[in-house]
């Protein structure tokens, strides 16, 4: 059994953030931890964030001066000995930063709709937080967005 709790923070305006949204990212969370093969009790941290809002973190953190749609943060570099929270004995993956403003933009070019955009952004996140990184080789991106792909159409999100 997996449990997933998620600690959010609104950091934008833009777009509300209501429990469809919330509930649209815990169940990403978990459905990409269930087609990983996790099981136990974990704990991700999500900010939601405009497009200046990701331009300074990106900047602060990568030391890249622009926008993009989501940044991972993870607490382990290879997705394995995570740390546990000891006041809920969750297994703490990490931080996501998603920008809402950057999904909705997105999903218009893309042509599909915002919720499939967070989700697929969300998921994506997550594959990092569990130690997957497209940017290290094509072998990595191939198998990482073949991944992305499983958890979005059991979702029923997919392409």
């Amino acid at each position: 059994m997996i449990t997933v709790r998620i600690m959010g923070s609104n950091k934008q305006r833009i777009v509300p953030v209501t429990k469809e949204l919330r509930t649209l990212v815990k169940h990403c969370c978990s459905e990409t931890l269930y087609e990983e093969g996790y099981k136990g009790d974990f704990e991700v941290s999500v900010t939601f964030v405009d497009n200046e809002g990701i331009r300074a973190i990106n900047k602060e953190y990568r030391d890249i001066d622009r926008e993009t749609d989501v940044l991972s943060f993870p607490m382990t570099n290879d997705g394995e000995d995570f740390t546990v929270d000891p006041e809920t004995g969750c297994y703490m993956l990490g931080d996501i930063v998603l920008s809402l403003e950057k999904a909705i933009t997105q999903a218009e070019e893309y042509g599909h709709s915002f919720k499939r955009e967070v989700a697929f952004l969300t998921v994506h996140s997550m594959l990092h937080l569990l130690g997957y990184d497209h940017e290290r080789s094509e072998e990595e991106e191939r198998e990482m967005f073949g991944k992305q792909d499983i958890v979005l159409d059991t979702m029923g999100m997919g392409r």
